[in-house]
């Protein structure tokens, strides 16, 4: 049975950094891409970053330099740094696998000016 459990979120200050965590189960995680996205209100969810098999992460533009993606394949989980961050990086963020229907409950991040 295919698990995302992501946790890491909170309220933070303008400036201020949280690095989101997402443990999956049931997947080949090694061989796996998965993706961190986001939903603020009344927004579609976009896709803020990507870790591929051979590693080459990709960027939402607005978070370029400020976050960062990796996996531990030893720990089955894909983390999200976030730096700097910004009132407008406020969301509920979700770990999904790519190519798959899977996604996890996601968790609020919420940044106050």
């Amino acid at each position: 049975q295919v698990q995302l459990v992501e946790s890491g979120g909170g309220s933070v200050q303008a400036g201020e950094s949280l690095r989101l965590s997402c443990v999956a189960s049931g997947v080949p995680f090694s061989i796996s891409t998965f993706g961190w996205y986001r939903q603020a209100p009344g927004k579609q969810r976009e896709l803020v970053a990507s870790i591929p098999r051979g590693g080459d992460t990709t960027y939402l533009d607005s978070v370029k330099d400020r976050f960062t993606i990796s996996k531990h394949n030893a720990k089955n989980t894909v983390y999200l740094q976030m730096n700097t961050l910004k009132p407008e990086d406020t969301a509920v963020y979700y770990c999904r696998w790519e190519l798959s229907h899977y996604w996890g409950q996601g968790t609020q991040v919420t940044v106050s000016s």
